[in-house]
């Protein structure tokens, strides 16, 4: 079946600045330098920028060539051969955009990337360096950790880009739009590109602005240039690792993409601003993928989205006190929760309904503190409920996480399972593929009560689960993981890989993905606040080790430290980048500014111009296609976010394969597999033989790849750890839950009893006991291969050798007589019958496969050929030599 459409691939992703006296001209390629682009940048106009992009696509020979001439004209005397015109100021891979302070213009081009995920051969890079050259004059570097993509949209969910992608052709045909400069080709006339139906629709889609970081950067020549040439960035975290299921990989991704709207630091940014919306709003999405398959449209792919973002109301803390924990404070009456109905119709119309919120701030203090958020929230929330449809209503689920953490008689993360099911089942998740049959004919319950969108293709997430305590940090990561972690085993059971749609902790697939959420949320917090995370998954389950305390010391320490002391100066760079502030002539500097709250609220310096109703609070338009966000509905307003253009199936744009694996050049391993993941058989894994590689096996702790299960204990004690650890009391030594940090700092302890269950495995087996066991220096037999050859046989081995020996004995020619003596010699054993294609099963003599007639017709052609005896070529092969000779040589 053809494919229907495919993602555009950018043309610009290798670029040259060269420098003359009076102009940049910035040369672009795509990555096989087949084609080219220009961009001319003038170096006279002091503050003003002016880009000229003549939108023509030149070869490699025409690059030259205009570089040739470049150099001779600017050169100080004409025919001068000591001195360059055109010098050749940085290679880089991309353009971030053009800012401007007091004088002139920045451009920002990306020096240095790192491959960090790669998505159905869609690679995504973190851009590591960059350098800001100043246009009129000389250059400086900064530094922007963030991520890009040439070919995926990552500021859209896997299930947008998808869905974009399964549009039907009908529509597709309407809106292909080309310009003839667009689509020049040198082979036009032949007529070969709308011929026999080879054409392939490539789609690009505009990118949802607000995960977009270089939006303001590139608003200056977005409407200048070719769409080649932006390249769109988000902020966040990128992470990817390699679930190894016997032999098959499976592609684990965690993509979290930060807001650009309210952004900022921990005590600067805190609740929402006129708009709706919040501060620390990231949207995290997990994406499960069959890296055996390699394409959008025959690969497997699964994904869930959650977010977590701050409190929908106007609050902050003010920090001038000098407090660890600064009181909270409501700046604004809102009574209509006016800002809260912002906020909750931007996620009806881009995730649908149901809206889910997990609050786990404190309900229960002395003295109230985040408890104020809860009330006003509750409050909020019920207004605005009481004017939606009743089946698409906000669900509210408090849960105060810090308390049930330091009672002993509960165990967090079971509460938190039973929430996570109850979530998944409501929202759904994405697959691209339909329910298999095997689902059909085993019916699992929990899977049949999955709620989400069921289409012919697959299914669709609809709903949303957002997090949030207070910083959204801690406690928000480890529900955000439970959610994911139960989310994770739908995927797997979506995609076949396993039986039940459930994960247990300590097993190799969960231990990876537990691993990826603590780089993610060690990520977010260092963005937000300052230091990494200070209470994890481990803290929770209460199998952290008595280091780890000192640990979270020092993070809370350094928390402290950098928001007291450097907050405000990043909050200033964040302005700055964003477009937030534009410095001018004659007004004051952004550092003396005594607040930004008038740069991020625009109603304190104008009226808007539009109020909502108070009641009907949400998009007419949205309310129409629920629980379907709205984003992803096929209509014109969506579809005038395209951009469709028709090209031959052998195009560079829309050719993956060819951009991936570049079969036209000679490259190395190391280029092509340059992505280092974690992999679950070589980090998780244990090493001894005779463990089941199953990534999905419980193990002990200290069973994993990184650490290699010694011989100090047999086999059976470890089986017997397996078992019994679901149900295992805590050493009698083991601590509460540190509250140091601000997630589970308060003033309220209680003591509810001294016993604690916990669902991680420990060791059952007396200290005592085991002292006095001798350590064996040499293996068992047993152990190592399976079998103990003192043993005697069983009748199978028996049965299965005999069947060997008989195997043996047809190798070779027998008469009659020899084969029935055999005949009586094995009575009782299994006659083979041979299931070869050939007439005599022999490893002697053989008889060919026939050949058929295509394979016969393709070999004799092969052959007439080196005679000089040459076949006529059909339009396709016409074609495919002339591309080749135009993107080579031409």
């Amino acid at each position: 079946m053809p494919t229907a459409a495919a993602p555009i691939i950018s043309s610009v992703q290798k670029l040259v600045l060269y420098e003359t006296r009076a102009r940049y001209f910035l040369v672009g390629s795509n990555h096989a330098e087949t084609k080219y682009r220009v961009l001319k940048i003038d170096r006279t106009e002091p503050k003003d920028l002016v880009i000229i992009d003549d939108r023509h696509v030149y070869t490699q020979q025409e690059v030259r060539e205009l570089l040739g001439r470049l150099d001779l004209g600017n050169r100080t005397k004409m025919g001068q051969k000591g001195s360059s015109g055109l010098f050749r100021a940085v290679s880089a891979f991309g353009v971030v955009g053009f800012v401007r302070f007091l004088e002139g213009y920045y451009i920002v081009l990306i020096t240095k990337r790192r491959k960090m995920a790669d998505i159905g051969g869609h690679a995504i890079y973190k851009i590591e360096d960059t350098n800001m050259i100043y246009i009129p004059n000389d250059s400086v570097r900064i530094t922007h950790p963030d991520e890009a993509s040439y070919s995926y949209d990552l500021s859209h969910s896997l299930q947008y880009n998808l869905t974009v992608l399964r549009m039907p052709l009908e529509m597709l045909k309407s809106e292909t739009t080309q310009s003839r400069q667009e689509s020049f080709d040198i082979f036009e006339d032949e007529g070969l590109i709308t011929q026999g139906g080879s054409g392939v629709f490539g789609i690009c889609s505009e990118p949802y602005m607000k995960y977009v970081w270089n939006g303001e950067l590139l608003g200056i020549i977005k409407n200048t240039v070719h769409r080649d040439w932006l390249l769109y960035i988000i902020h966040g975290f990128c992470g990817q690792s390699k679930l190894l299921i016997y032999g098959r990989p499976v592609y684990v991704t965690l993509i979290a993409r930060r807001s650009s709207k309210f952004a900022g630091t921990r005590f600067l940014k805190r609740g929402a601003n006129c708009e709706g919306d919040v501060a620390n709003e990231v949207e995290t999405e997990q994406i499960l993928c069959d890296a055996s398959v390699m394409s959008f449209t025959a690969g497997s792919y699964s994904s869930y989205v959650q977010v977590r973002g701050s409190v929908p109301l106007y609050w902050s803390q003010d920090i001038s006190t000098m407090m660890p924990k600064p009181p909270i404070t409501l700046d604004q009456a809102d009574p209509f929760a006016h800002v809260a109905a912002l906020h909750f119709d931007q996620m009806l119309q881009r995730f649908g309904s149901p809206i889910i919120i997990l609050n786990l701030v404190k309900e229960r203090e002395k003295r109230k503190h985040e408890r104020i958020l809860s009330e006003e929230l509750v409050a909020a929330v019920t207004y605005l409920n009481q004017f939606l449809p009743p089946e698409h209503t906000i669900v509210y689920i408090p849960w105060d996480m810090a308390k049930y953490t330091k009672s002993k008689l509960c165990n967090v993360l079971d509460r938190l399972n039973v929430i996570a099911e109850s979530v998944v089942k409501k929202t759904g998740f994405f697959v691209n593929r339909p329910d298999s049959y095997c689902s059909i004919l085993r019916p699992d319950e929990k899977w049949n009560e999955l709620g989400g969108c069921v289409i012919s293709t697959g299914r669709l997430q609809t709903g949303i689960l957002r997090t949030n305590c207070v910083d959204c940090l801690d406690r928000t990561n480890t529900a955000q993981f439970m959610v994911g972690k139960c989310a994770l085993a739908y995927q797997l059971f979506s995609l076949g890989l396993i039986d039940k749609p459930n994960l247990q902790f300590d097993t190799d697939a969960v231990r990876l993905f537990e691993e990826l959420y603590e780089d993610h949320g060690d990520t977010l917090s260092l963005q937000y606040g300052g230091s990494q995370l200070v209470h994890r998954v481990k803290t929770y389950r209460k199998i952290a080790p008595w280091t780890q305390h000192s640990k979270d010391i020092m993070q809370t320490l350094s928390r402290y430290y950098s928001n007291a002391f450097s907050d405000a100066d990043r909050q200033d760079s964040i302005n700055l980048f964003l477009g937030v502030f534009h410095p001018n002539e004659g007004k004051p500097h952004l550092w003396e500014l005594p607040t930004d709250f008038y740069l991020h609220h625009k109603n304190t310096m104008r009226l808007l111009p539009t109020r909502r109703s108070y009641t009907h609070w949400w998009t007419p338009e949205v309310i129409k296609h629920l629980p379907l966000p709205y984003d992803e509905v096929i209509c014109a307003a969506n579809l005038r976010k395209l951009i469709v253009k028709k090209f031959h199936r052998y195009e560079e744009e829309i050719d993956i394969h060819n951009e991936f694996f570049r079969p036209y050049e000679l490259s190395s391993f190391d280029d092509t597999f340059c992505l280092a993941m974690t992999s679950s058989a070589r980090d998780f894994m244990p090493k001894t033989v005779g463990i089941d590689p199953s990534p999905f096996t419980v193990r002990k702790p200290d069973e994993t790849g990184k650490s290699v299960l010694g011989n100090k204990s047999n086999r059976e004690e470890a089986v017997l750890q397996r078992k019994t650890a679901a149900s295992a009391p805590p050493p009698p030594s083991e601590e509460a839950v540190s509250s140091s940090s601000e997630d589970d700092s308060g003033t309220d302890r209680e003591e509810e009893g001294s016993v604690s269950q916990r669902s991680t495995p420990v060791k059952m087996t007396d200290t005592g006991d085991s002292a006095k066991v001798p350590e064996n220096v040499v293996q068992p037999m047993k152990e190592v291969y399976g079998i103990n050859l003192s043993d005697g046989l069983s009748e199978e081995d028996f049965s299965i050798y005999s069947r060997f020996v008989q195997l043996g004995q047809s190798q070779h020619k027998q008469d009659k007589s020899s084969q029935q003596l055999c005949s009586r010699c094995s009575d009782g054993v299994i006659k083979l019958t041979p299931i070869s294609a050939f007439s005599q099963d022999n490893i002697y003599e053989v008889q060919p496969p026939k050949v058929d007639r295509k394979s016969t017709e393709i070999f004799q052609a092969h052959i007439q050929a080196s005679q000089g005896i040459m076949q006529p070529l059909g339009k396709e092969d016409t074609y495919m030599y002339r591309e080749y000779i135009r993107n080579r040589y031409l």
